[in-house]
């Protein structure tokens, strides 16, 4: 685990950190432990809704866009995406003026990938292998080509490195748009919007007066504001499973996430279906998308008196839930 590299390192004197200054800890998740840090001096970035309100909640100083300048260190938490780790190590350095740059993180997470490219472009202080995972320091990476760029898909929609599906369309939400009803009128929200695929689809019925695009990703979410431009469009950066909208829905559209980091957590899919009926009107309709070996038609049936199966593909199925049960309310 992270602190179990991170405190070995630097109570043994590996890892030495600046006398004073802020430190910049990029990208952790509350199951990192970031407690031998001095806590006054570090500034987290996030750009994860819940994970934001998590470290928010403990007190430390939490912004949600990278800073350019002004830190005497960095840690970074190693994320799954190798680009989104590069575009991390990037901003690390620049953010310290080329100054110590602390990456820590599971093999799992690349780490043995990410140290082959270290030694090749930056001055490698050391590295230390524990707990199935490696923490590597360095200073003056000179890396200009892991800067984050945008990345363009089909259609001219804009992702950016790290994002749910950045470089391809999700072939749920692909299966989604492909048959998603006509029928879809009124107030209509997308939870989980990503970076506006399937909200672009859902504007195409003329019926829609309304849409929400409720997203945790921060990053995700700034790419669907570039994606859409619709006066019928609001953004949302919250938690979808927490999410409680001005007014109630009369349609929902989602394709839930089912993985932490990765970690396959069918309950974050269940937890959207309960957060859907939540926010609908009683004669509401909620249409989604999952995996075909997901088990949600059990937790669809707890929470509206109607489910349908819309079909789908070998690999997806479509589900609808219609008329919210009030005890969700």
């Amino acid at each position: 685990m992270l602190h179990t590299r991170l405190s070995i390192a630097l109570d043994d004197g590996l890892i030495a950190l600046p006398d004073d200054g802020a430190l910049l800890v990029i990208g952790p998740t509350p199951d990192h432990d970031i407690s031998a840090l001095p806590k006054d001096r570090v500034t987290i970035y996030s750009h994860f809704y819940p994970d934001v309100q998590f470290w928010s909640a403990r007190g430390y100083n939490v912004v949600n866009d990278l800073p350019d300048a002004g830190f005497a260190a960095a840690l970074v938490c190693a994320p799954r995406s190798k680009t989104q780790a590069q575009a991390w190590l990037h901003a690390a350095d620049r953010a310290t003026g080329g100054g110590l740059v602390v990456l820590d993180g599971q093999k799992t997470d690349g780490m043995d990938s990410h140290l082959k490219a270290l030694k090749r472009r930056a001055e490698l202080l050391g590295n230390l292998s524990k707990a199935h995972g490696k923490i590597v320091w360095f200073q003056g990476l000179d890396a200009p080509e892991w800067a984050a760029q945008d990345i363009t898909l089909p259609d001219s929609f804009i992702t950016r490195p790290g994002v749910f599906s950045a470089e391809k369309i999700d072939k749920g939400s692909e299966v989604l748009a492909a048959v998603m009803p006509d029928a879809i009128n009124g107030r209509v929200a997308d939870l989980g919007a990503g970076w506006g695929y399937l909200s672009r689809h859902i504007l195409s019925r003329e019926g829609v007066e309304a849409l929400d695009l409720i997203e945790a990703d921060k990053v995700a979410l700034d790419c669907a504001r570039r994606n859409i431009d619709d006066p019928r469009v609001r953004f949302f950066w919250d938690d979808a499973t927490a999410f409680t909208p001005d007014q109630p829905y009369d349609v929902v559209i989602s394709n839930p996430p089912f993985h932490t980091s990765r970690a396959g957590r069918p309950e974050l899919g269940q937890a959207f279906i309960q957060s859907a009926a939540r926010i609908l009107k009683p004669s509401g309709r909620f249409v989604m998308v999952a995996n075909r070996h997901l088990p949600y038609e059990d937790t669809l049936a707890k929470y509206f008196r109607v489910v349908e199966d819309l079909g789908g593909t070998p690999g997806f199925k479509l589900l609808a839930g219609l008329k919210p049960h009030r005890v969700t309310r």
